[in-house]
């Protein structure tokens, strides 16, 4: 049988509702977004880096966000969500894997991502070690998110086995 290039693609998601704290701070990628509400959570509350996590996970057969990282665990509050994801990148290197790309969605009304998203991609791109692109979208006023209830991330990760290693527990 002929040997296929082992390619995997993840799937990740992530969403949060708007606080009411105003000490609560806006992060998303690892960016800061002072004078913007923050995001209820566990950790920081950024969806970008859980969803891309998530993806990758997902990707490489190792499970889930919520699995490695559950919000019962007291060690995570507060969690900084570039660290879980450079242990997730860990932990993918680990098992033979490395990133190809990562492609988020970001859906919410507020705040206007434009004006930030060089930044994130950079920052997210930078942790990751491949091309992370960060799209904006609305819901256009429709559902929870719509009502600017919150925000939502879809993430798609594309990951390659690295040669010379060896098939891993995961297939």
């Amino acid at each position: 049988m002929s040997q296929f290039p082992q390619i995997r693609v993840g799937q990740g998601f992530d969403v949060h509702r708007f606080s009411d704290d105003p000490a609560r701070v806006l992060v998303l990628g690892g960016v800061l977004f002072d004078g913007e509400r923050g995001l209820v959570g566990h950790s920081d509350a950024d969806v970008l880096s859980p969803a891309c996590a998530d993806a990758l996970l997902g990707a490489a057969g190792l499970g889930d966000i919520g699995m490695h990282f559950p919000d019962t665990d007291p060690r995570w509050k507060g969690a900084d969500s570039l660290a879980l994801l450079r242990h997730v990148l860990s932990l993918l290197a680990t098992d033979g894997w490395s990133v190809n790309n990562i492609d988020t969605a970001v859906i919410c009304e507020a705040p206007k991502l434009a004006p930030r998203r060089d930044e994130i991609q950079r920052t997210l791109s930078d942790v990751v070690g491949a091309p992370v692109t960060v799209k904006g979208n609305r819901a256009e006023q429709l559902g929870a998110i719509g009502r600017t209830e919150g925000i939502v991330c879809f993430a798609t990760a594309l990951i390659q086995r690295e040669s010379g290693t060896t098939e891993s527990r995961t297939t």
